[in-house]
């Protein structure tokens, strides 16, 4: 199965959670810190507990290139034991001169295995083009993000009286008409903007990072998502569903808060 399909046999499956993987050895659970490898302890013990019901996983880079060459292999562990079924995505944020992005790409599609991945696009078409040529993976690209500072420069207005992050999401459009393998990343904690602007993101997969711990409300996304008849959409969560519990029973705990979104998603949904 081509990693995009992975993604659309999901979301068409009604499975819209995405798990962030965002694997950080001081918060983990203090009993897995005696094994060799406790991140990757860590994630095999979150998947175990979720993979029946998860849509994707999301592994954020940096927590795992700041352990160094040990992260590394975490991170790679991590990724073949998640396997081929289900929809990976790399969170690199890469984005460079294209010989440069032409490595990431490798590293990230090749090396890594990835099914998708999350780039940022303001070094213009060049420095995403690599990635985009690999056609059977699924690029997400920043248009507005989740983070309080967005508006310094997502959101600064130019000339032709849109803001930044519009432009952007109109260039995707026009790159995805070449390769049909783009979508957006659109943060959940910018309700009122995704609200003004579902006209202009719809047709492209969408990746909503900001619900849980930075405050994005499911309810409104996914209502939103249905009274316009929209489902190409993954809403990642990871610290509210892998660090709900410190104790023994941390799986079972993150198990638990995936069952209570995917529930919460159905009956928003009826």
């Amino acid at each position: 199965m081509y990693s995009i399909e992975k993604f659309y046999s999901a979301v068409e499956a009604g499975k819209h959670i995405c798990v962030g993987l965002d694997a950080d050895i001081e918060k983990i659970p203090s009993h897995l810190t005696k094994s060799d490898d406790p991140i990757f302890l860590f994630n095999k013990e979150i998947i175990d507990a979720t993979r029946s019901n998860v849509a994707a996983y999301k592994l954020n880079f940096a927590f795992y290139e700041a352990n160094g060459i040990e992260g590394l292999t975490s991170l790679k562990k991590t990724i073949d034991y998640i396997g081929d079924k289900i929809f990976i995505i790399g969170d690199a944020k890469r984005g460079d001169i294209g010989s440069t992005s032409a490595m990431y790409a490798k590293s990230v599609f090749d090396y890594f295995k990835c099914d998708a991945v999350t780039l940022h696009p303001y070094m213009g078409y060049d420095s995403v083009q690599p990635f985009l040529e690999y056609n059977d993976k699924l690029n997400f690209i920043l248009a507005l993000t989740s983070n309080k500072s967005a508006s310094d420069f997502e959101s600064l207005t130019l000339s032709s009286n849109e803001k930044l992050y519009q432009k952007v999401i109109e260039k995707v459009h026009q790159w995805n008409k070449q390769f049909g393998n783009c979508g957006i990343v659109f943060g959940a904690t910018q309700l009122t903007q995704l609200q003004e602007n579902i006209n202009l993101v719809k047709g492209l997969p969408m990746l909503l990072p900001g619900v849980g711990a930075q405050g994005g409300s499911l309810e409104d996304v996914v209502t939103l998502f249905n009274k316009h008849r929209f489902s190409s959409y993954l809403i990642n969560a990871s610290r509210s569903i892998i660090y709900s519990s410190d104790g023994v029973q941390f799986a079972e705990s993150a198990a638990d808060e995936l069952d209570r979104l995917n529930k919460a998603i159905a009956k928003i949904s009826e």
